[in-house]
């Protein structure tokens, strides 16, 4: 009981202590200052009229929802003596393998920087940044010769890493369950069995309206669709995030669903929002970085050779470059496992007094980072709120797809709750891929990685985020990933190659997401 007490004082101490900083504490204050010469307000009972005006005037309920905000992303309470690095990532061997990961990307972005004599980043002549200023909405139109770029690494690079993460301290241990994991993640973490994903998702279950079955055409929308929007256009007059997270686990009406997101990512969209994205845009046309030619081949790479997303360019261009340049996202590596990327000023190599943080937001992108943004760009025409929108995304959820942790959604995790789900309730299908060497994850982690952005369809890969959002977590992924396999196991077994397993499941774009993680957690004999 006393260390509930002394957990929860500790969460109440940090946000307060991240409120106090925010433009939400400052506008606080000014009304209520401001309320103090109202009538109703009376000296003897100060403290409880201020709240009371609070409730009425609707400022409580955005601090609520900022509260709310906070208590998604905060790590989970530990140790009051556990020094910072444990609040990033509580395992040794997690850390060690995620600072030599880094080490790698480094010296493939710096090796890059030499052989191609560019420099991390120059101030751009006056009169590139009038064209750059002049072309700002057009810039897909521009082609760069970008042939000698290669991305920093690609997903396939990154889960040869994982395939090879191992805990020191298990090396000589004798545990049956965890000798008998015939998959390539080979590291112990906690995952959740069928059982479990089932009591998580429970909102999920066959006697649940869902949108992504019960809107389909078929089905009269008085049985649930028209109900479900009136509920949502309820949520949105409340103005709850937290009754919008849970509202949102059953989907999201198409017409509601950029104001639902807006509502429980928290984002306010006011004019210093918008402010800051100038400063930020002020920022890319005044400095070049390397980076930004890396965002550019990316996108070129994937969005503008996508059927969805090709129209979308210039708002990927935009959104990335004005990523790059900002420092507020330096603030979740407070409990990311991973650490911003330092450099040094020329000629000052070693001086930490000289060290900055390169790109200045700590986040080198990788193949197939601008399909984060993309599926984004259907429901936010606007570039700050668009911006605001996928910077949010970042900070709570995409970054433990591209990062080594013992998180439950982090990616690690991932892998092996797909791995374990298969390999328990498809032990036939499992074992057939892996004796003709189409380990089943070679083919998943490209669609994990990338939370099956440009994999799916748009309508449904929206469906799945409103499902992420909803429960707060990225397990949902591990879960349709092998709810894929589930769908196309016939196929599968007859297939005798990598190549073959692959081409079964080339097209994904056809598939119901819905349907399929219903079947496989709620259908399937356990």
């Amino acid at each position: 009981m006393l260390q509930e007490e002394s957990d929860l004082s500790l969460i109440i101490a940090h946000i307060v202590q991240k409120l106090k900083g925010s433009n939400l504490y400052a506008q606080l204050e000014r009304q209520a200052w401001t309320s103090l010469q109202r009538p109703e307000i009376k000296l003897e009972s100060l403290k409880e009229d201020i709240k009371e005006f609070f409730k009425i005037s609707g400022w409580e309920k955005k601090l609520q929802n900022a509260v709310y905000s906070e208590l998604s992303v905060f790590p989970l309470p530990s140790h009051p003596a556990a020094p910072p690095e444990h609040l990033k990532e509580p395992l040794v061997y997690m850390r060690k393998a995620q600072g030599s990961w880094e080490k790698r990307i480094l010296k493939s972005l710096n090796s890059m920087c030499t052989e191609l004599s560019i420099p991390l980043a120059r101030k751009r002549p006056v009169g590139e940044q009038k064209e750059l200023l002049n072309k700002w909405n057009e810039m897909g139109t521009d082609e760069p010769d970008l042939s000698l770029f290669r991305p920093v690494y690609a997903p396939k690079d990154f889960l040869e890493v994982l395939i090879n993460l191992r805990n020191p301290n298990y090396e000589n241990g004798d545990s049956l369950s965890f000798r008998t994991h015939l998959g390539l993640i080979q590291v112990p973490l906690k995952v959740k069995d069928i059982p479990e994903l089932k009591e998580f998702f429970v909102e999920l279950s066959l006697n649940t309206g869902q949108l992504g079955i019960d809107d389909s055409t078929q089905v009269p929308p008085e049985l649930f669709e028209n109900e479900h929007v009136r509920i949502g256009q309820k949520v949105l007059e409340e103005q709850d995030s937290a009754a919008a997270q849970q509202y949102i686990r059953q989907g999201s009406p198409t017409a509601l669903r950029a104001e639902l997101w807006t509502l429980i990512l928290n984002i306010s969209g006011q004019s210093e929002d918008i402010l800051y994205y100038e400063q930020l845009k002020a920022n890319v046309i005044q400095h070049d970085l390397l980076v930004d030619s890396l965002i550019y081949k990316d996108v070129k790479l994937t969005a503008s050779n996508d059927d969805y997303y090709f129209v979308f360019e210039d708002y990927l261009y935009q959104v990335l470059l004005c990523f790059s340049r900002d420092t507020s996202v330096l603030g979740h590596f407070a409990y990311n496992s991973a650490s911003p990327p330092k450099s040094y000023i020329r000629g000052k190599l070693g001086l930490e007094e000289y060290a900055v943080f390169y790109p200045p937001n700590g986040v080198i992108p990788f193949h197939g980072f601008s399909m984060y943004v993309a599926p984004l760009c259907f429901l936010y025409h606007e570039p700050s709120k668009l911006y605001q929108i996928f910077r949010e995304m970042y900070v709570r959820f995409f970054f433990r797809l591209h990062s080594i942790s013992s998180h439950p959604s982090g990616i690690v995790s991932l892998c092996l709750l797909f791995e374990t789900l298969l390999q328990t309730y498809l032990p036939q299908l499992f074992y057939h891929l892996r004796e003709i060497g189409a380990q089943p994850l070679r083919i998943s982690f490209k669609w994990m990685v990338r939370a099956f952005s440009g994999y799916l369809a748009t309508d449904q890969l929206l469906l799945l985020w409103d499902r992420i959002l909803g429960y707060n977590s990225l397990e949902i992924l591990a879960v349709l990933a092998a709810a894929v396999f589930a769908f196309r196991a016939v196929n599968l077994m007859e297939v005798t190659s990598l190549a073959a397993a692959e081409a079964v499941l080339a097209d994904l774009s056809t598939l119901k997401v819905m349907p399929l993680l219903q079947i496989f957690l709620f259908a399937t004999v356990t």
